[in-house]
């Protein structure tokens, strides 16, 4: 009957068979009176008593006589023996032992959920204990009901207190300074009273007869009515901190009255040190605003990829459904319109993985010269007769190392946006030029580069405009004349491939965009060797095994494969997956997700591996590059995938 509801049963003959095989897998145990009335008890009942704190294993014991410990006093005795036990009177019918079934399982799952947040929380003190101690930082409790005190291990040798010496906080009190006494206490009071941040900086007296100066931050923590329990905080030695800000006054001091005697001789000195200053200022900003396109770039990159597999399920149903108009011009005419709005949105999804440098890039050697002198005809189509594109291109350029498809999108962005700058119409100038990069600064590692550089004479940008140009959806045109995605893609095409997009520009005197690419170190294939390294789709029926936790992917992708000819069997975690593959079943090929709770795909991936070495394995994802520490060789689809990239991704791989 559990099988037949869907539900993993195994069967063992004895009791002993029973205990070995309790691991961590079993959701409950199923087991007879009549077995437990003959059987020793005493190593389930040891096994039961050396489960883990969050364990209490489900029993299911099959009865003849039901009504209790009254009518049935053995059923008491396993009760107090068992804990978590349920008693199923026979005859039952199917329905209520399914039931049952059920909901043992689903208390072992919140066990095991139980477990994994016991398991964090451990993780997360584990972590707070190492950055206190790392920060030497001294935590304590002090609780307002006893006024008593609980303090860290750091904290006792902050205030000079062995780990073996009472502590108290009337101990505490003798330590203070009699000059900054009447002040932490009346800290402690105005925190009490207004529930503001207890932060304060005193001195103590250790029993040395040593002074030390401590600061010392908390909170105010109330009990569930509002009721003010205690203070919970932290304090750490500044001493030497003070000391040292204390002799960096005396200098500062010693050197204004230095540079009131010798002003001419140290103008000089001085001079260069609000240079300094200025260049620090001027890093700091330059490292805030990094920090802040790296939020924005994260946060881009999360909506667009979960907004790539929307689309995913979108664009694949959509071609499915194209193959079964049967000669019906208006729903074909719908199906393409639906289409291509998908495609439109892939593409704008694409633009954000580029800022977030998340999109997947085909990077090879290029010849940037012939690329860019063969797109002269659009560009010239693209900005209208108004303008002149003037291109000045090297007879001889070092191949760069580049994605050729995002170079041209990326061209073409900037050139566009030239256009749209210079209102009165003029010359667009694309050049490209060798420049070698001496130290690293900026963005940029040592070593050769091909600058790409697009040149206009519109209206231009003043400093403020030019710090935000790169942001997404940031945009001076009008409303309904762009996205304000073109500079942010050119910008994450850029550092992805390690160089970089320098704009310089001012009000009335036109833009430069200088886009940096590194040289490769290898040439430019032939074309008859890159033809020969093509392959064939195939259509050969074969047994494949699909991941995903999204069921809106999973079916589209079946679908798809089913299409193709393919057997296809769906789950939707890895842990599924390893159960099909350890019950026997047998596939030709896996499809995996990466991004999955539970399990990623890259741990799948290597659990399979050792199973099944020889198994090929697609790894799909809508990011461009798996999170560090992932290291598997497998054949990898871009997401959002289509049937036909589908099909030559498994005739590459059988």
């Amino acid at each position: 009957m559990l099988r037949d509801a869907g539900v993993d049963a195994r069967t063992v003959p004895q009791l002993d068979d029973l205990i070995s095989g309790l691991g961590e897998d079993v959701a409950f145990a199923l087991m007879t009176e009549e077995t437990l009335r003959s059987a020793d008890l005493r190593l389930l009942s040891e096994w039961i008593k050396a489960q883990p704190s969050w364990s209490d294993l489900p029993f299911i014991i099959l009865t003849a006589r039901g009504g209790g410990p009254e009518r049935n006093p053995a059923a008491g005795r396993l009760s107090e023996l068992l804990g978590n036990v349920s008693f199923i009177e026979r005859p039952f019918h199917p329905t209520t032992f399914v039931s049952v079934a059920r909901s043992s399982m689903r208390g072992r799952r919140r066990q095991y959920e139980a477990r994994n947040r016991i398991e964090e929380v451990r993780e997360g003190q584990r972590r707070l204990q190492i950055a206190l101690e790392a920060g030497r930082l001294g935590a304590w409790e002090f609780n307002l009901a006893d006024n008593g005190l609980t303090a860290s291990q750091t904290c006792r040798e902050i205030f000079g207190r062995a780990a073996t010496d009472n502590f108290t906080y009337e101990d505490l009190l003798h330590m203070i300074h009699p000059e900054d006494l009447e002040a932490m206490q009346a800290a402690v009071r105005h925190s009490i009273e207004t529930g503001s941040e207890y932060a304060i900086t005193y001195r103590i007296v250790r029993s040395d007869g040593s002074i030390r100066a401590v600061e010392t931050r908390a909170q105010l923590d109330r009990d569930r009515a509002g009721r003010p329990v205690k203070l919970v905080g932290v304090s750490a030695d500044i001493t030497d901190r003070m000391q040292a800000e204390a002799q960096q006054r005396h200098h500062h001091v010693m050197l204004e009255e230095r540079v009131v005697e010798r002003t001419r001789e140290l103008e000089e000195t001085h001079q260069q040190m609000l240079a300094e200053v200025s260049q620090r200022e001027r890093a700091e900003e330059q490292l805030r605003q990094a920090q802040k396109m790296e939020m924005i770039g994260q946060l881009t990159g999360g909506v667009a990829h979960d907004f790539n597999n929307l689309l995913m399920a979108v664009l694949g149903n959509l071609e499915l459904l194209r193959k079964h108009v049967n000669g019906d011009a208006k729903t074909a005419r719908l199906i393409d319109g639906a289409y291509q709005g998908a495609q439109r949105g892939a593409s704008l999804t694409q633009r954000l993985l580029a800022f977030a440098r998340r999109q997947d890039l085909q990077v090879g050697p290029v010849n940037l010269g012939t690329l860019v002198a063969d797109m002269q005809g659009l560009l010239q189509q693209s900005v209208g007769s108004a303008i002149v594109i003037d291109m000045h291109i090297p007879a001889h350029l070092p191949p760069v190392l580049a994605d050729a498809n995002q170079i041209e999108l990326a061209l073409l962005n900037l050139v566009v946006n030239a256009r749209d700058a210079m209102r009165d119409g003029g010359a667009i100038r694309v050049e490209l030029h060798e420049a070698e990069q001496a130290s690293s600064t900026g963005g940029l590692a040592c070593g050769p580069y091909v600058v790409l550089s697009v040149i206009d004479q519109g209206v231009g940008m003043d400093a403020e405009t030019l710090q935000k140009a790169i942001e997404p959806f940031f945009s001076t045109k009008e409303l309904g004349k762009g996205t304000g995605l073109g500079l942010s893609m050119v910008h994450g095409l850029a550092l992805q491939l390690e160089g970089e997009l320098k704009l310089a520009s001012a009000p009335g005197k036109g833009t430069t965009a200088q886009l940096w690419i590194p040289v490769s170190a290898t040439d430019v294939p032939q074309p008859e060797q890159a033809a020969a390294a093509e392959t064939t789709t195939t259509n050969a029926p074969r047994r494949i095994l699909l991941v995903d936790d999204d069921a809106l992917i999973a079916m589209s992708s079946a679908d798809m494969l089913t299409d193709l000819g393919h057997e296809v069997m769906e789950v939707y975690s890895g842990k599924e997956a390893l159960t099909l593959l350890d019950g026997g079943e047998a596939f030709d090929l896996m499809i995996t997700d990466y991004s999955m709770p539970g399990m990623t795909g890259g741990e799948l991936v290597k659990a399979v591996r050792a199973r099944f070495p020889t198994m090929p394995i697609v790894m799909a994802s809508g990011y461009a590059d798996l999170p560090p520490g992932t290291e598997i060789d497998v054949a990898r689809l871009g997401k959002p995938y289509s049937q036909e990239q589908l099909a030559l991704v498994l005739s590459k791989l059988m």
